[in-house]
């Protein structure tokens, strides 16, 4: 198999030289060159021919954004990861990259040069999603194999929660189906988009600004009302747990669970083992398999599993393990994800209604 070829797009020289000494490590990579702007990116992806870009947010002359939505004009789909800092102001950029198309991003290391421990982490990560994004097989973690639980015999039971997973592609993802669902949404849905802190806070209040619904960034002890949304903040496992009669949020700093905090698995388990049969899992786009064995356990205490396609998914790493192991009730395109979600919701709640006491 050909190595995938990038074409790394920084104004800075020390960090073109920084990734292309982390991406000379991998057989599999090759730099296939470098430019100092958009300008000169433009006119060196005709004689590099990438298969991925990785593009500087800040830069002179056409900075990254601009130089993205020409890429997007002439390569609809050169996958491009941006390069971005670990700000606000950085952040708020990356939210807008994703929305004009980027397929993922990277955040740089606090320093130009950055501690060794930081140089390794960028490395991994950006491997990682360069492999996933050019569809070069990545070998999988040695897991348990997951068998498909048999599902209760009892009558399905309302769905009082829902709950989303979602990783690469995710934030465009949520923008496409938490602005459909209605002001008048029976439920509360809790939400794990793998971002790191201050990206998620971003996300929830731009996902509040164009919906009907309240979304918020997840905080200890906040009680779940039907019409709420919230998103589990970055770098903290999000969890549900009872308090009487009302669902309670909780947040921890556990050891990470699938190379992720927040991490799916930990919020599914939570609410299979809260909720019982009475929550809707679904899983968006998302490179890994992060949910699978929570996936499992929702299906274990009688709920269900919806998952998006492949055909529409960014990478369909997380949705399309959950295929493999049998977990998934329905597979659904993104463009049809929210009223499906909404007629299954009000569907059970409806049954369970009339259903004789």
């Amino acid at each position: 198999m050909k190595p995938v070829r990038v074409l790394i797009v920084d104004d800075s020289a020390v960090i073109r030289r920084l990734l292309s000494n982390l991406l000379a490590t991998d057989p599999e990579i090759v730099v296939a060159g470098t430019a100092g702007n958009g300008i000169q990116a433009l006119a060196r992806i005709p004689e590099a021919k990438p298969d991925l870009i990785t593009l500087d947010i800040e830069m002179p002359e056409m900075d990254g954004l601009e130089t993205l939505v020409e890429i997007r004009k002439l390569y609809p789909k050169l996958p491009v990861i941006m390069f971005s800092t670990l700000t606000e102001r950085g952040a708020t950029a990356t939210l807008d990259a994703l929305a004009k198309g980027a397929s993922d991003y990277v955040t740089k290391p606090s320093h130009s040069g950055g501690s060794e421990s930081a140089r390794e982490l960028v490395r991994d990560e950006l491997i990682r999603k360069i492999k996933s994004l050019c569809a070069v097989a990545v070998p999988r973690a040695r897991l348990p194999a997951v068998v498909a639980p048999r599902r209760s015999d009892r009558p399905q039971a309302r769905i009082d929660l829902v709950a989303i997973g979602t990783s690469t592609g995710g934030p465009n993802a949520l923008t496409a189906l938490i602005p459909q669902l209605p002001a008048d949404f029976p439920v509360p849905i809790v939400i794990v988009q793998h971002m790191p802190p201050l990206f998620t806070r971003l996300l929830a209040e731009r996902l509040h600004a164009l919906s009907r619904l309240e979304v918020r960034e997840g905080k200890e002890g906040e009680k779940l009302r039907p019409g709420q949304v919230w998103i589990a903040p970055g770098d903290y496992h999000m969890t549900v747990a009872r308090k009487g009669p009302e669902f309670v949020l909780g947040l921890n700093h556990d050891p990470q669970e699938n190379s992720c905090r927040p991490a799916v698995d930990v919020l599914f388990r939570s609410v299979a083992r809260t909720c019982g049969a009475n929550v809707l899992g679904v899983v968006l786009t998302g490179m890994g398999a992060d949910g699978t064995r929570g996936s499992s356990e929702i299906r274990e205490a009688g709920g269900e599993v919806f998952v998006q396609d492949e055909a529409s998914s960014v990478v369909w790493g997380m949705p399309g393990s959950i295929v493999a192991a049998s977990l998934a009730d329905r597979i659904y395109p993104l463009t049809v994800m929210a009223p499906e979600v909404v007629r299954r919701v009000w569907m059970r709640r409806a049954l369970a209604s009339a259903a004789p006491s």
